[in-house]
């Protein structure tokens, strides 16, 4: 490994650190966190590549080149699914009983499940940020991908009872691979 590659792994670990020290909605942690090396970011990158042919999305296409050319991954995902039981209505529905109720019925056809806890998915923002922010801080190069996140759940990289999930590839090097991408239309 190269010095930037040792300290893109570095980061990565702050930045798992920055999520879970992140605040949480009643104290209560509902988030998984990896950090992916140069290995299971390829696999993860033939995944998502995989998944954009299957679908027909474009951009899915683009992360994945993306992916293969980062030097690490950050997946962080939320069991939204963990009500806070406060009964505040942010999810759609009067009560959190009324939230589980719906998840139960629900198909769960789509690359995430829902409904989700808002309190959760707060959380799951609030976690994000930080951890960018920590990569921004040590000047590494990253983006926020929910398309990196439906592979790494369609993958198994989280727990199953992750219901929403986002990777943020890292980058070391002397141009930002995450800027000037092409467009996926």
């Amino acid at each position: 490994m190269t010095p930037e590659e040792n300290a893109v792994m570095t980061v990565g670990e702050l930045m798992a650190l920055a999520a879970r020290t992140a605040p949480k909605g009643k104290g209560e942690d509902s988030l998984e966190i990896r950090v992916l090396a140069k290995k299971d970011v390829k696999k993860l990158a033939t995944r998502l590549s995989k998944l954009g042919k299957e679908l027909g999305i474009g951009f899915f296409l683009r992360d994945a080149k993306n992916l293969a050319a980062a030097a690490a991954c950050v997946i962080i995902g939320s069991r939204g699914d963990m009500v806070a039981g406060i009964n505040c209505g942010g999810c759609g529905f009067a009560t959190c009983a009324d939230l589980v109720k719906a998840r139960k019925k629900r198909p769960s056809a789509t690359p995430f499940e829902g409904p989700n806890c808002v309190i959760r998915m707060t959380d799951l923002g609030i976690a994000i940020g930080s951890a960018v922010k920590t990569a921004q801080i040590h000047n590494v190069d990253n983006r926020i991908m929910y398309s990196g996140g439906v592979a790494a759940r369609d993958l198994g990289l989280v727990p199953r009872d992750c219901t929403v999930v986002y990777a943020i590839p890292l980058s070391a090097t002397g141009k930002n691979i995450f800027f000037d991408r092409p467009s996926s239309r």
